[in-house]
């Protein structure tokens, strides 16, 4: 499968929860737990969508038709997770709430839940849904209520949502009959990053006080060049001399992380920047790709997967050591990570 494709279909998506740190003499301190969302092929060659906690699965479809996983988030003592289930027919967008399933779309058409983001009681889904056209509508659900954030006139797609205060941003791209133009939505109006003369992806947003960080690749011609956009204006990750990717934002205290890749000869190696200096976290002997990071205080958490030789094993990395979610028997992927507790 091309990288390009990957990017596409696990669109990484990034998400926020505000810890606070409790008094070391508390005795009701609790503890780091680690989400992740991602799928695995069972023994039918099915894709099924499972959620591990602290490396533990819990499978969210029984598995007899595919399921996807994209996004986690914890609030409040439940965990959401946006994916998407085939009906036997097409996919239907679905967010499970501590495992049980609710339908975003009738299965009428293709649909798929790339990301969430909860805030308060209230739970946005980005993602979309092919229309009439055979065109991909960029969407949002609120509470299970879609807007549509695109015409249907050309094909959209979104990668992430992040809420702050009252304001909702998406990030993905649109179609301009050219090319792919990476924009970033504001309560529904688009703002577009490029100008489209050149394709271009918007794969993350992460708001940060008055700040908004969208990070993506633009084509220069030849290779995709990592970058991340703030407030609008753009910083090259890379020269733009390999095919790279740039799937997750967070931004810690001052500090902008992005998760990604960069080929290396013949193999991608993951990478994270950290404020524009990149870390590598594989040695390039195998293919593997990185959806999705989180920063919680001095450690930083990565998702991703890596091919062993003979299939894909999902796996977290901290602070740049590997953990295992799967034995690498079947495919597996992860795509999104999210830390809860303190």
């Amino acid at each position: 499968m091309k990288m390009q494709n990957l990017i596409i279909l696990f669109f990484m998506v990034n998400v926020l929860v505000g810890c606070s740190k409790s008094d070391e003499n508390s005795t009701s301190k609790r503890a780091i737990q680690i989400y992740v969302a991602g799928h695995e092929i069972n023994d039918n060659a099915k894709n099924v969508a499972k959620v591990w906690k602290d490396g533990v699965a819990t499978n969210l479809a029984d598995g007899t038709q595919n399921s996807h996983a994209s996004s986690v988030f914890v609030s409040g003592g439940d965990t959401y997770v946006a994916g998407w289930e085939s009906n036997g027919t097409t996919n239907v967008a679905k967010v499970w709430k501590n495992g049980v399933a609710t339908s975003l779309t009738n299965g009428a058409m293709p649909a798929y839940a790339i990301s969430l983001f909860v805030s308060g009681r209230d739970v946005y889904v980005a993602g979309h849904e092919l229309n009439d056209n055979a065109n991909n509508v960029a969407k949002v659900w609120k509470n299970g209520i879609a807007t549509n954030l695109t015409d249907g006139t050309q094909p959209a797609f979104v990668n992430s949502v992040f809420v702050s205060g009252s304001d909702v941003y998406v990030a993905g791209y649109e179609h301009n009959g050219t090319a792919n133009v990476a924009k970033v939505w504001k309560n529904g109006v688009a703002n577009s990053l490029t100008d489209g003369t050149q394709s271009a992806t918007a794969t993350s947003v992460y708001v940060s006080g008055s700040d908004v960080y969208v990070t993506g690749m633009e084509n220069n011609g030849t290779n995709n060049v990592a970058k991340v956009w703030k407030n609008g204006m753009a910083s090259d990750l890379t020269d733009g001399t390999q095919p790279v990717f740039a799937n997750s934002v967070f931004v810690s205290g001052n500090d902008v992380y992005v998760a990604g890749g960069e080929l290396s000869g013949a193999y991608y190696v993951v990478k994270v920047w950290k404020n524009g200096v990149a870390t590598d976290l594989t040695d390039g002997t195998q293919n593997a790709t990185a959806n999705s990071v989180f920063v919680s205080g001095s450690d930083v958490y990565v998702a991703g997967y890596e091919f062993n030789g003979s299939t894909f094993v999902a796996k977290v990395w901290k602070n740049g050591t590997a953990n295992h979610l799967t034995n690498g028997t079947q495919y597996a992927y992860a795509t999104s990570v999210f830390v809860s507790g303190m």
